[in-house]
C-alpha cells in the first residue's frame, strides 16, 4: 500500500485527536481521554507570590486540538509528532486519509544520556499489517538517533500481546520483566497535594 510518513503540522491536530480517542477506545480506556475537538479546559490558578508557593485547582480538564497546536507547535513544544498518510485513493472507509501517527518526546537518562519517548504510536484497523506502524516507529528512532539518543522509551499494555510481540521483534526489550521498574503516576488531587508540599 502506498503511504508516507511525514512531520505533523498544525492543520494536523483534529485529525491527531481523533486518533487519540481511537486508540484509547482500542486500549479499553477511553474513559481516561480528557481530549476533544471542541470542549473548552476549564480550570483554576491561584498563585500565592508572597509564600513563593503555587496553588493549583483542577475542575475539570478536556484537552482540545487548540491544546495540541499549543503543545505541540509553539517555541518550545511539550511533544512532537509523525503523522502516516495515504492518497485519496486509498483513504479510509469514513474518508480520512491521515490514518496512524506517533507523538514523541525527548527525555534524559542519568545512566545513558539522551532518550526519545514514544508517547503514542498508533494506526487505523483498517491499515494494520501493512508496515505503516514500523514506518512509523522506524521514522521515531530515527529522528532520536539523529537529535544523539541512544534508547527509545515506550510503554505497552500488559495484554496487548501482538504489539509486544512485535516491539520484541524489532530487538526492543522489556524493562519491567527485565529490571523490575515499573512506570508510577502522580496527578488531580495527588498532584495537587505533592506539588502543595502536604503530608
Amino acid at each position: 500500500m502506498d503511504f508516507t510518513i511525514r512531520a505533523a503540522t498544525l492543520e494536523d491536530c483534529k485529525d491527531v485527536a481523533r486518533m487519540i480517542t481511537e486508540l484509547a477506545e482500542y486500549e479499553k480506556v477511553a474513559d481516561q481521554v480528557k481530549i476533544t475537538q471542541k470542549a473548552p479546559v476549564v480550570w483554576c490558578y491561584n498563585a500565592d507570590l508572597n509564600v513563593n508557593r503555587s496553588v493549583i485547582h483542577v475542575i475539570n480538564v478536556f484537552i482540545t486540538a487548540t491544546d495540541l497546536e499549543q503543545d505541540g507547535f509553539s517555541k518550545n513544544p511539550f511533544f512532537h509528532g509523525i503523522i502516516a498518510e495515504v492518497p485519496e485513493q486509498h483513504r479510509s472507509k469514513d474518508g480520512h486519509t491521515k490514518i496512524g501517527y506517533s507523538l514523541y518526546f525527548y527525555t534524559y537518562s542519568s545512566w545513558k544520556g539522551r532518550a526519545v519517548y514514544m508517547e503514542d504510536l498508533y494506526v487505523m484497523p483498517e491499515f494494520r499489517g501493512k508496515g505503516i506502524g514500523k514506518a512509523l516507529m522506524s521514522k521515531v528512532a530515527q529522528l532520536g538517533l539523529a537529535a544523539g539518543c541512544t534508547q527509545l522509551n515506550f510503554a505497552v499494555l500488559n495484554w496487548n500481546k501482538p504489539s509486544h510481540d512485535f516491539y520484541l521483534s524489532q530487538g526492543c526489550w522489556d524493562v519491567t520483566s527485565d529490571l523490575g521498574y515499573h512506570c508510577m503516576r502522580c496527578e488531580g488531587d495527588a498532584l495537587e497535594h505533592l506539588a502543595q508540599g502536604d503530608p
